[in-house]
């Protein structure tokens, strides 16, 4: 039976998209090894549970509402149809789903369910090793249904900052996923307080290494690999083989950041830091996220490059009164704003003045400051939004459950407080404990 072009360029269109989110869902992994990696082994298999509980909410929470809120129509602040969503369900006019859902479009749903649940992955790295499980699911629910729709809705679904100027410019994320998660764990880190012995009498940070860098490695390696999907499945197609160039500016970005990232800090320290490296990576990937649509190839080192630098700098300065174990705030926040406003100086004509984009060139190409600003006022409004009703949240949590474990809970490791059983329990079972009963 023939075929016509339209439909297998829907099918191909379709099959793209859901092998882009599958790269974005095996970043939970990633996020899984690096936080792994940079916990003591007390603490490392809880991570595991905390990985699977909060993407499986975030996955069922985005289909019953998230989605809706995010995507389900025209509106300033929210969407308001694609509840519970099914195909043959018609949404409301200004979704970018138009007419009734079809199979290939549940694609476009799962692509961007995916993404919710990394924005939540990223807010617990700055929990790590004295958080109560309980806090999970609580926040994994308000986050996925009111608090990642609100800003999808605003910058992805044409919403409140897609109607700024000639709209915010934000490709795959740097705000909308990365900065969103990243203040969700900043007022969760002030409620909590850092780890025991983090400070020392005189409020110097003490070191609390990790008890895996090569696990951590391994994690930065998978979420290079997932960013793929990330970026280059942001195009939502094959037209034009777009994919390809945003691929390329997202691989050379992170390259850029890693080297950027030594650089500063052997200049600082003397050492070339292995979490510094990784992290200058991750920064790197973070930052191209928003402008690897936007701009030119001979931008993204250079966008890389002054990322890795940030977080070398970002980390050392945030250690001295926050306590966050993996870098968050720094990779993801300090580097997701820079990505933003990497925007509005580097955006080119060719790309952002194309049909359908958002925004117009950078400052570097027209002298004019007017996306930069649109750029900064996104930022602002979205780090305001998410931090508010976060730390409503995580106050709330606090109050009436308890958001931290006991002094003697943390001591003892959350692997066997939370979930009753070791991560390696060799290191911490000795003996005939170990031993199981012989076979007969």
């Amino acid at each position: 039976m023939s075929r016509s072009l339209g439909s297998v360029t829907v099918d191909l269109d379709a099959l793209w998209i859901v092998v882009a989110a599958v790269l974005v869902m095996f970043m939970q992994a990633g996020f899984a090894c690096v936080e792994i990696g940079f916990s003591r082994g007390k603490n490392a298999g809880a991570v595991v549970a905390k990985v699977l509980v909060n993407f499986a909410i975030a996955s069922v929470v985005w289909w019953l509402c998230g989605f809706a809120l995010a995507f389900g129509g025209g509106g300033l602040l929210l969407g308001q149809s694609g509840f519970l969503l099914h195909v043959g369900q018609t949404l409301a006019p200004g979704s970018p789903i138009a007419g009734p859902v079809t199979p290939a479009d549940t694609g476009f749903v799962l692509f961007q369910m995916v993404f919710c649940a990394v924005s939540l992955a990223i807010v617990w790295g700055t929990t790590l090793e004295r958080i109560r499980f309980v806090a999970y699911p609580i926040y994994g629910v308000v986050f996925a249904a009111v608090i990642y729709p609100l800003v999808a809705h605003w910058i992805f679904g044409g919403g409140l900052l897609g109607q700024v100027g000639s709209g915010m410019q934000d490709f795959a994320g740097s705000t909308v996923v990365h900065l969103t998660g990243a203040t969700g764990g900043l007022a969760a880190l002030l409620l909590l307080g850092p780890r025991r012995g983090k400070y020392g009498p005189d409020g110097a940070p003490r070191a609390i290494p990790g008890h895996s860098m090569p696990m951590f490695g391994v994690g930065v390696l998978i979420l290079w690999l997932g960013w793929f999907g990330f970026n280059a499945g942001s195009t939502l197609g094959t037209a034009g083989a777009r994919f390809a160039e945003v691929a390329l500016a997202t691989n050379i970005a992170a390259a850029a950041g890693v080297l950027g990232a030594g650089a500063t800090v052997t200049l600082l320290t003397r050492r070339l830091d292995v979490g510094m490296l990784g992290n200058g990576a991750i920064g790197a990937l973070v930052a191209i996220t928003a402008p690897c649509g936007f701009v030119e190839l001979w931008a993204a080192p250079l966008i890389g490059a002054i990322a890795g630098g940030l977080v070398v700098v970002s980390v050392l300065a945030i250690d001295r009164v926050l306590d966050d174990p993996v870098g968050a705030l720094s990779a993801h926040g300090v580097a997701g704003i820079w990505g933003t406003l990497s925007c509005g100086i580097f955006a080119a004509p060719r790309l952002a003045d194309a049909p359908g984009a958002p925004g117009q060139a950078g400052l570097i190409y027209n002298g004019s400051f007017e996306q930069l600003g649109v750029q900064a006022l996104g930022v602002v409004l979205v780090f305001a939004l998410v931090f508010t009703l976060s730390y409503v949240t995580f106050a709330l949590i606090k109050a009436l459950l308890g958001l931290r474990v006991t002094e003697q809970e943390e001591d003892e490791g959350l692997d066997i407080v939370e979930h009753g059983m070791y991560g390696y329990p060799e290191q911490f079972i000795v003996g005939s404990e170990l031993v199981s009963e012989p076979a007969r």
